[in-house]
């Protein structure tokens, strides 16, 4: 996998905090709309740290960002192993 090329990708990055985020606020309860203090952020990254079941769907998460699903299990084809940079358009 190559994985220097992923981390370069913005959408890599988006894909893993939303999923994150997402998965704090629905554990809590909350909407976005409803984080209306920096403590109150803490309160929930702290909350979901602390959550075996949302570290395991931050962990989902995760892996649908890295897993390609054009190829089989958890790898990239021979051209994408030979990027140094995402492919553009």
């Amino acid at each position: 996998m190559n994985l220097t090329v992923r981390i370069k990708n913005p959408v890599f990055w988006v894909q893993i905090i939303v999923g994150a985020f997402a998965t704090a606020l629905a554990y809590a309860g909350l909407t976005a709309a409803d984080i209306t203090t920096w403590g109150g952020l803490v309160d929930v990254i702290i909350g979901t740290v602390k959550n075996p079941y949302c570290l395991f769907l931050i962990a989902s998460n995760i892996w649908n960002a890295l897993n390609d699903p054009t190829t089989s299990g958890l790898k990239d084809s021979t051209d994408a192993k030979t990027y140094e940079a995402p492919k553009k358009g």
